[in-house]
């Protein structure tokens, strides 16, 4: 067996299943799960027709790189909405569809990664947990960068020793960040972008979560957007990863495009080739209807954005909470209790079901940016949501009081 297999840690979602193994919660309480970040609301009725009405291609094998169709409405979409100049990302060279970003960031990890000499993947802390298994399986060595409060949940890159980006192949971004939703500013982008010019690294964006925003005005930047304003129509060793799994309420079409520097996805594609990943055909079709379209993606913020305005006042009451800046997680601090105690006592008493923030995070040097906090997401319906949120003021209340 590849021995890089006993390096990989249990998933998040494992450690929370063993944590509430014995746990009864109350029967007269329904469950609310607020642990996984799934999206709930309903999928885009025009895009399940798209796939009813192309059934037939279930007959076709699909190729790796994607029809052209799919291709070209990726480009358009990522141009419009990142401001990039006319005709910089081709559907041809700058490209690749993947089975959503999960597929896509390992596969890129393996493709990219020379173990052949020291190789270091540089990720936030907490992080999503491909960026690390990724790593581990590519024979290359995680380094973690805390995010916490004391810097507003973005690393501070120029702190990072000269050392580290010396022997660094792959940065990872996640941008809005997944548990926090800060969202890394342009200058910061360009720091970054520069880093990655100076010592010959990758920087890969997680991008995800970018259509989810509060203010309609002022959606998230990204990588290749930043790309642009600094005149770099290249995008040169920069990548980024879009999915419709957050967007479009589509997690299990499992659709999403890798986008950036043409020389990096010749050769990711040419893995792709024999990772044998390719989309279903009639699931592209699906996916160009989704990607042309903005009104359910609006409808989608407005939804997220009630939920946040109803729930968030609640958890003030008892919790240090704050409204992210894009994303559908809540990221608060646990009162009185650390993170593992307050998720399973909050299964055990209120049926409520939150993740604690050390799974998501790795200790270095004695700290776990993740420990006494726990993530929430919003995926519920608005009822559930604030029934969830009056639950866990009872909660806190009750052994404030004990």
């Amino acid at each position: 067996m590849n021995p890089n297999l006993s390096r990989l840690h249990p998933y998040p979602f494992e450690k929370l299943a063993k944590l509430k193994k014995e746990v009864v919660p109350p029967s007269h309480l329904s469950a609310i799960s607020l642990g996984i970040g799934e999206p709930k609301h309903p999928a885009p009725e025009f895009v399940k027709q798209v796939i009813a009405d192309n059934l037939d291609r279930l007959s076709n094998y699909p190729t790796t790189g994607g029809i052209p169709e799919l291709r070209q409405a990726i480009a358009d979409w990522a141009t419009r909405r990142f401001q990039l100049t006319a005709g910089t990302l081709t559907p041809q060279a700058h490209v690749v569809p993947v089975n959503g970003t999960r597929e896509g960031i390992f596969s890129l990890v393996q493709s990219v990664i020379d173990s052949s000499k020291p190789a270091t993947v540089v990720s936030p802390n907490p992080f999503y947990q491909i960026y690390e298994g990724a790593a581990l399986l590519a024979g290359a060595t995680p380094h973690y960068l805390a995010c916490d409060g004391s810097n507003g949940f973005i690393p501070d890159f120029g702190a990072v020793p000269a050392s580290v980006w010396q022997e660094c192949q792959i940065l990872f971004l996640c941008s809005p960040g997944n548990p926090s939703g800060a969202v890394i500013p342009r200058e910061v982008l360009a720091q970054v972008i520069e880093l990655a010019d100076r010592y010959n690294f990758v920087v890969a964006s997680d991008e995800c979560y970018s259509e989810l925003y509060p203010d309609e005005s002022h959606p998230p930047e990204g990588l290749l957007q930043a790309c642009a304003a600094l005149g770099r129509d290249d995008y040169a060793r920069c990548i980024v990863f879009h999915s419709l799994s957050k967007r479009s309420n589509l997690p299990g079409m499992r659709s999403g495009f890798v986008a950036g520097d043409a020389g990096i996805l010749k050769d990711y594609l040419r893995y792709r080739t024999y990772h044998g990943s390719a989309m279903p055909v009639q699931h592209q079709l699906a996916s160009i209807a989704a990607w042309q379209d903005e009104d359910h993606v609006r409808e989608n913020r407005v939804a997220y954005r009630a939920k946040f305005e109803a729930v968030v006042p609640i958890l003030q009451r008892v919790m240090k909470v704050d409204f992210p800046d894009a994303g559908f997680y809540l990221w608060p601090e646990t009162p009185g209790l650390d993170d593992e105690t307050f998720a399973k006592e909050l299964s055990a008493q209120q049926n409520v079901h939150v993740l604690p923030g050390r799974y998501l995070s790795r200790t270095v040097d004695g700290y776990n940016p993740g420990e006494n906090r726990v993530r929430m997401a919003l995926v519920a319906p608005l009822e559930e949501c604030v029934e969830a949120a009056h639950r866990i003021v009872t909660f806190v209340k009750g052994f404030n009081q004990a």
